[in-house]
Order: structure tokens, then C-alpha cells, then sequence
């Protein structure tokens, strides 16, 4: 069974954007990373508390960016999270970040995002079983 896409909102704020007052690019990265941390949260997976448990945690390994339109100050943001493919040492994730306008979503950019697992002293290691129940 698959499950929905995650979603967590995201207002864009002056320190958010260039002197344009659109999203700087590098931001996104940011938000996803946020979207990610809410979604393993909403899961049941505290990164911190599975740090200090497990030794281990997850780290980007790899981050594929489509950028399509620019989001500006004041938007409104839904950005989404949903695991494409859990794998034992890392997982691969699709995330999405859309413009809320009159009930309509308008994609504006998108990450194919692999995070890996690594044990207390980063090197890769399988991830736990516990949390591979929880993820799928």
C-alpha cells in the first residue's frame, strides 16, 4: 500500500529571496530538508532521539533539481514528501514544491533526493529494521 504524499506549508519571507524578492535557488534545498525532517516526525521518527538511540542517521547522498517556476515573497508554498524507494541503506525520495493559488497547485520545483544511513562515524551501514517498518 502506498502511502499519500506528506505535505508541510512554507510562507516565503524576505530572508527567503533575493533582491529580486524571488526564492534564491538554493532555498528549495532548504525546504525540502524541512519537509523531510516533518514527515519522518509525523512518522514517528525523531532524527535526534534515532541519533542518540541508534548511533546512526540519515544524510543526503545524492540531490536531483528541477527548478520550473519562481516562487516569490508573501507565496504560499505546499511543499511534499513521499518515498519513491526504500532500499537497507538508503531510501530515495520525490519532493515537490507547489504554489498555492485559488485552490490550484502550481509546480515549481522538484527534487529526486536519495539520504543514506551511516553509523556514529559515517560510514554507510543498513538502516535499522524499526525504522524501514515505519517508512513503508
Amino acid at each position: 500500500m502506498t502511502r499519500a504524499a506528506f505535505s508541510w506549508p512554507v510562507r516565503i519571507y524576505w530572508e527567503d529571496t533575493d533582491a529580486g524578492g524571488i526564492v534564491y535557488y538554493a532555498n528549495y534545498l532548504k525546504f525540502f530538508e524541512r519537509a523531510r525532517t516533518e514527515w519522518l516526525r509525523a512518522l514517528g521518527i525523531h532524527q535526534q532521539a534515532l541519533r542518540l538511540d541508534t548511533g546512526g542517521m540519515f544524510v543526503v547522498s545524492e540531490a536531483n533539481v528541477r527548478y520550473h517556476r519562481s516562487a516569490r515573497l508573501d507565496d504560499e508554498l505546499l511543499v511534499t514528501t513521499s518515498l519513491l524507494a526504500p532500499g537497507r541503506a538508503s531510501m530515495t525520495i520525490q519532493q515537490q514544491a507547489l504554489r498555492q493559488t485559488g485552490g490550484a497547485a502550481q509546480l515549481l520545483c522538484e527534487a529526486t533526493i536519495r539520504a543514506g544511513w551511516v553509523d556514529a562515524d559515517g560510514r554507510p551501514a543498513r538502516i535499522p529494521q524499526v525504522i524501514l517498518d515505519k517508512l513503508t
